[in-house]
């Protein structure tokens, strides 16, 4: 079933200026955790994100890859461009298996507590010399949820590294609340419409380099972005989006909601797995 239309948009600032939320960092709090030690846990409180794990092995990576491309080529037929394939759970049945995976919910619970929630999973596909940057930007800034708690699994379908233009994070900027941005709405070469500027100021980037079937985690108040792939290699990650089932969505997103762990929450849909492929 394809969710509204509205899933893949950008809320608008009237639209977020609205809300009442909380878009402080909430530290992770587990005194037991069943994947990661508590060193991984205290680590990721204090830098914003933690990596590499490895999901999936080289064949079902493989499998996984043979399998977006197909996806990617029946988008392209239909005139869509490679950043479009989004909320894809609610379509595609095997990215909704991803999205539900066991060894990936173990990491995520252990962040977020027993009640889990994933709603978000979003192809980034930079092409070769494609040419379009992701500027430097908080999620949650642009997210209508709250408290900001969500975590962002990004699962490498490709070898990503400097030379394709991998994901890049700023260390530590998850704890300095939300940071103002400017609009970029007539920038065709930035596929966000905001960029937070001067973040020289906060620190040296680390570089997100992972082989294909490697995962970073990252807070969604941890700043992040990437240059433009110009490079003769593709560079696509799948972005898989989880919160506690405690945070509130509004503009219904809380309907493309998946429950990964814990009792269904009474605001939070809990969608089947679509049977399309």
């Amino acid at each position: 079933m394809q969710g509204p239309t509205t899933f893949n948009a950008i809320p608008g600032q009237d639209e977020l200026a609205g809300m009442e939320r909380d878009l402080s960092f909430h530290p992770s709090v587990n005194a037991n955790p069943k994947s990661l030690a508590a060193e991984q846990i205290a680590r990721f409180n204090r830098d914003g994100y933690l990596m590499p794990f490895r999901f999936f092995s080289e064949s079902e990576t493989a499998d996984l890859r043979a399998y977006f491309d197909k996806l990617l080529a029946k988008y392209a037929a239909e005139g869509k461009d490679s950043y479009s394939i989004s909320s894809a759970h609610l379509r595609h049945g095997r990215v909704w298996d991803v999205l539900t995976n066991p060894k990936i919910v173990a990491v995520v619970t252990d962040l977020l507590g027993p009640s889990a929630i994933g709603w978000g999973s979003h192809f980034f596909c930079k092409m070769p010399g494609d040419g379009k940057t992701v500027a430097w930007h908080q999620d949650s800034s642009y997210w209508p949820l709250t408290p900001a708690k969500a975590v962002t699994v990004w699962l490498a379908i490709d070898d990503a590294d400097r030379g394709n233009a991998c994901m890049k994070y700023i260390p530590r900027t998850h704890t300095l609340g939300h940071l103002t941005y400017q609009m970029k709405e007539t920038d065709d070469s930035n596929v966000l419409n905001q960029t937070v500027p001067n973040v020289e100021q906060y620190g040296e980037p680390v570089y997100v380099e992972l082989k294909a079937g490697e995962a970073a985690l990252h807070s969604d108040s941890l700043l992040h972005g990437s240059e433009a792939n110009t490079s003769n290699r593709r560079r696509c990650g799948l972005t898989l989006r989880y919160t506690p089932g405690d945070v509130k969505a509004y503009l219904g997103w809380a309907d493309k909601g998946v429950v990964v762990a814990g009792d269904p929450p009474a605001h939070w849909a809990n969608r089947p797995r679509p049977q399309d492929d």
